[in-house]
């Protein structure tokens, strides 16, 4: 493996990775593997059979932190959780938040974001996206919400604003599009 030596570390102590967006490898997951610090990052390639466990960001949603120290990053996610519930759309918890939520480890802090995944694979009207995002203002930590369309994520954020394209963060990497649900025009 081509990686920094602090990957070896983090794969013998801590071994839950993400997944990331990639195109896909028969046989193979595009993962992400966190170090111990904030700029230990490593986009790498894991075997089908060395997968023993996978949480979605749905299955994330319901659960709770195992420190219950009152971070903005929590008691966001407690306000936020009736909100998306009754949206109609399914959801859940990425980021950091996400990793803590399905591996245990404290990895939040004070200036901690909350980041969230709604599943969209019918379009959505620009109106309805800032409907979704008003009641998100009034929180306790930034929130950062990703519409996932069939094509990759676009921000919630983006969407709902007034530009006659947004980013569309795909698996061939992000792109400007007039409909993240069209995908990228040729």
């Amino acid at each position: 493996m081509d990686a920094p030596q602090w990957c070896l570390a983090a794969l013998r102590d801590a071994p839950p990775v993400v997944m990331r967006r990639a195109e896909s490898r028969p046989g193979w997951v595009p993962i992400g593997l966190r170090g111990a610090a904030r700029g230990e990052r490593f986009a790498g390639w894991l075997p089908v059979a060395a997968v023993s466990a996978v949480l979605s960001p749905e299955q994330l949603r319901l659960r709770d932190p195992a420190d219950q120290s009152g971070l903005a990053v929590w008691r966001a996610l407690t306000k936020v959780r009736p909100l998306l519930e009754s949206c109609g759309l399914h959801w859940g918890v990425t980021g950091s938040a996400g990793f803590e939520l399905a591996t245990g480890r404290s990895v939040t802090h004070a200036g901690s974001d909350l980041d969230l995944l709604l599943r969209t694979p019918q379009p959505i009207r620009r109106e309805h996206a800032r409907r979704l995002l008003e009641p998100l203002t009034d929180i306790p930590c930034r929130i950062d919400v990703q519409l996932q369309t069939p094509h990759g994520g676009v921000a919630l954020a983006e969407w709902a604003g007034r530009a006659s394209k947004v980013m569309l963060k795909g698996v061939r990497g992000p792109a400007l599009v007039a409909n993240p649900w069209e995908g990228i025009e040729s």
